[in-house]
């Protein structure tokens, strides 16, 4: 059987555009002679829906997606379709809606499997949505048995987790279901499909391919998972999307971070391999930048804003910026103050040039100025500190949203994980703005990820990546008066902040002080008031602040 996997990026809540979608790649695929074309999880409505599932037209509207994508393969010669959607429950007690997969053959629905599986963990919360299947069903198509999972039903193999999340495993159950088969259907090569939207984090292709491989060979079974493509809102999806032998070898493998079009003969087992999988540093880029051009677009923007400091953050989201939505829709600005050094305002500069984007000046020296004029009299006898630094911060933010409201374009924010997990960053200042795009990438990534931007020759001025990190909000600072170097710091905030370690396990594995490891604890603890008022994070790690990291803001913290 011939099998196309339509590896697309849905849009959620964009029907009419996602059954544009759905139709043009069926119809591609249909060109290529296949049997069977392939759709993600939930490809009708877009991934993850939320609570728009709330909405019975929204539901309604997913049904009627269906019925269009069933009339299109009532022609004759036309291939089946397998989509993901979402359908009401059918019983009056339980959740209202289940998430489905429905095979579309001859112009109507011929079955429909639903999800089994639903997570509960990190940023997923189907089980506050959809009614768990209670049974799984193998189906037929073109003569041959397949077995069709979603998602989370393809991720509880006792064979690879050491530790199970669910107690039943739907693949076994499909299997078994399989060997039960008369002799004419039992014999036949095994195939289980799984249509998904999992989204990215920094080593979740690595360990995605050796699950699935690991499924393969446990259950002699060709294995085809289709993952979604594309940012929606926090998450990015990486496509990536595999097919394996029943040796657990790569048979196929669809483009990572882009659509794609996968084709393979479940029959003559040729390969039709991809590029390989390319190295984290690169991912990380990659999906940096599908989130940001998909964020900006879906939300109906164009064009961006961003605060050049002549840092190297702040060049990261710029590089990363023009790579998403093109140097004609990038505005740089400039905010120098007293205490901006004379480099610092040339390599924001030569950044732009670089770039090739529009660079603004707008120093802020007289605004500062007049605001300690008007606070002088409150503040007399206070020494210049933090509130001073602050204000500086401050007046940078509300002069990049004046911008925004006058000319339309979204301000992003240039904060990375390292600053927004130790409060080094400013309340209504540096984190204005609408989407925090490094705001999931420690500063030792933000290094190696500018020396990736510069792989072909300068484009972050070698002097930003060179010097050492400074805010510039009172002579001679430098991140280190307030902060440990980045190389020790960043250890132990990923230990902290994505594995939960304790401060004396950190110490341990660390090899460092104790002490220094607590003083870090108590900065993060003293910041969640700030994380959850932060613009939008793009999660590129397996924990990211955001959703699928829920802490409370009043709380003592024994550390």
């Amino acid at each position: 059987m011939k099998i196309a996997l339509a590896q697309i990026n849905p849009t959620v809540g964009d029907f009419s555009g996602n059954t544009k979608k759905i139709l043009e790649y069926a119809s591609r695929a249909a060109a290529l002679g296949v049997n069977l074309v392939v759709f993600p999880e939930l490809a009708a409505c877009g991934y993850p829906p939320a609570d728009l599932l709330e909405r019975d037209a929204f539901v309604v509207r997913a049904g009627q997606v269906v019925d269009e994508i069933a009339c299109w393969t009532a022609e004759p010669g036309r291939p089946a379709v397998l989509c993901g959607t979402v359908m009401p429950a059918n019983s009056h007690v339980g959740k209202r809606v289940r998430n489905a997969a429905v095979m579309l053959s001859a112009g109507k629905v011929i079955f429909t499997q639903q999800k089994m599986l639903l997570p509960f963990y990190d940023v997923f919360d189907e089980q506050r949505y959809f009614e768990p299947a209670e049974h799984q069903t193998l189906t037929c198509v073109a003569g041959e048995p397949l077995a069709i999972t979603i998602c989370e039903d393809a991720w509880n193999d006792k064979g690879f987790w050491p530790r199970q999340m669910y107690q039943i495993d739907p693949v076994d159950v499909l299997m078994k279901q399989w060997s039960e088969q008369p002799e004419r259907l039992a014999s036949r090569r095994r195939i289980i499909l799984n249509i998904s939207a999992s989204p990215y984090w920094q080593g979740k292709q690595q360990v995605r391919e050796r699950m699935l491989s690991a499924l393969a060979v446990r259950h002699g079974a060709i294995v085809a998972m289709l993952n979604q493509v594309g940012g929606n809102d926090s998450l990015v999806f990486d496509g990536a999307s595999l097919v394996l032998r029943p040796d657990g070898r790569v048979m196929a493998r669809g483009a990572a971070f882009a659509e794609d079009l996968v084709v393979f003969d479940t029959e003559d087992g040729a390969e039709v391999v991809a590029d390989a999988p390319v190295d984290e540093v690169e991912a990380t880029w990659k999906a940096l930048v599908l989130g940001t051009r998909d964020y900006v677009r879906k939300c109906g923007f164009t064009k961006a804003l961003i605060g050049l400091s002549g840092g190297i953050d702040s060049a990261l989201v710029a590089a990363i910026a023009v790579e998403a939505l093109g140097a004609e829709n990038v505005v740089g600005v400039g905010m120098p103050s007293e205490y901006s050094s004379l480099g610092s305002i040339d390599d924001a500069r030569d950044l732009a040039k670089n770039l090739g984007i529009r660079f603004e000046m707008l120093p802020i020296h007289d605004v500062f100025a007049q605001y300690r004029k008007v606070l002088d009299t409150l503040f007399a006898g206070t020494p210049f500190g933090l509130a001073e630094e602050n204000l500086q911060s401050r007046i940078r933010g509300a002069l990049l949203m004046a911008l925004s409201n006058k000319f339309g374009a979204l301000v992003l924010t240039t904060g990375n994980k390292s600053e927004m997990s130790t409060g080094y960053c400013t309340l209504y200042g540096d984190m204005v703005g609408a989407l925090a795009v490094i705001g999931d990438v420690m500063k030792t990534r933000v290094y190696a990820l500018s020396r990736y931007v510069n792989r072909s020759g300068e484009v972050i001025p070698w002097a930003t990546i060179e010097k050492p990190p400074s805010a510039e909000l009172r002579p001679e600072q430098r991140d280190t008066d307030s902060l440990p170097p980045y190389e020790v710091l960043d250890p132990i905030l990923e230990a902290y902040v994505e594995r939960y370690m304790s401060a004396e396990q950190i110490a341990e594995e660390q090899g460092v002080d104790v002490t220094l490891v607590r003083s870090v604890i108590q900065l993060v603890e003293r910041s969640e008031y700030k994380r959850q008022q932060a613009a939008l994070v793009l999660k590129v790690t397996a924990k990211s602040f955001g959703m699928g990291r829920r802490f409370p803001i009043a709380v003592k913290v024994q550390v």
